[in-house]
């Protein structure tokens, strides 16, 4: 479904990404872990649009997205939770959903869309009027996923959602995770970070690593 080649960003002087190579199939959930600083953000804003590539090509099924503007790209079926969360402080929650459909236009689609962010997080239900500022930060990371469930992504993409979250919700939030890939089929790209590049296989293999389940699960 994405297919990645060579891909290289550079920030004036700075070599962002050095010939980065990935490919995901349709309907798997793929989990890029590394390193503060190695990449992965830049990688995913890359494929988004935000960022320009200097070299390489990205493939999204059969379409060319190497330096397409970024609302092409969603409109493409590339939806985005970025680093940070990036909600709209001011707005409610509702309001912040509605915005990740703006350029949608089947209210009865829209409207649909919704009831399933709720029912995969009933909490933003309970806030639906509530400024997504108010929220704590594992609400917030629920609003920033739905949002962008809101532009009904084929290809979803997932920056560091364990990112400042308490470790009780954290487990919760990748229990939803799946959840999205499960009921929808949909592709998710995951970014992860850790101290040090540790391992790369399989979900199976990683879930069984020392390390990566003390960071993300809370594990002892």
């Amino acid at each position: 479904m994405l297919t990645v080649e060579r891909l290289e960003v550079r920030y004036g002087g700075i070599h962002a990404i050095k010939g980065v190579s990935l490919s995901i199939a349709r309907g798997q959930i793929a989990t890029m872990l590394g390193a503060n600083g190695a990449g992965k953000t830049t990688t995913l804003r890359t494929i988004s649009g935000l960022v320009k590539a200097s070299r390489g090509t990205i493939r999204f099924e059969d379409v060319e997205l190497t330096n397409r503007p970024p609302h092409e790209i969603v409109a493409l079926g590339v939806g985005q939770a970025p680093e940070g969360r990036m909600i709209f402080a001011n707005l409610t929650v509702k309001e912040n959903l509605e915005m990740g459909a703006y350029l949608r236009k089947n209210r009865a689609e829209i409207q649909n869309d919704l009831d399933f962010v709720f029912s995969i997080f009933p909490r933003l239900r309970e806030r639906i009027k509530q400024p997504g500022g108010t929220l704590s930060g594992g609400e917030q990371q629920m609003l920033a996923i739905g949002r962008a469930l809101m532009t009904r992504p084929r290809l979803l993409l997932l920056d560091e959602p364990s990112l400042g979250i308490a470790p009780i919700l954290v487990k919760t939030i990748f229990e939803k995770i799946q959840e999205i890939n499960r009921e929808l089929g949909m592709t998710i790209l995951l970014v992860v970070e850790t101290g040090e590049l540790m391992i790369e296989g399989k979900a199976s293999e990683i879930a069984k690593n020392e390390g990566v389940r003390k960071a993300y699960l809370g594990e002892t």
